[in-house]
């Protein structure tokens, strides 16, 4: 089995399926014909920065 390879555009719009619209990942893993370990690992790296506040 060989390995897709995604722009990162489609990886950044899939995250935000997930993180701006709702969609559960295994929906938009389903839909997208991508591994849920797959998300995981773009919504770790593209998802956007808590902001951190000093208290």
């Amino acid at each position: 089995m060989s390995a897709k390879n995604f722009t990162e555009e489609f990886k950044i719009e899939a995250v935000k399926q997930i993180n701006e619209q709702g969609y559960p990942v295994s929906e938009v893993a389903a839909r997208l014909g991508v591994s849920t370990n797959s998300l995981y690992a773009w919504i770790k790296r593209y998802q956007k920065p808590e902001r951190c506040y000093p208290a």
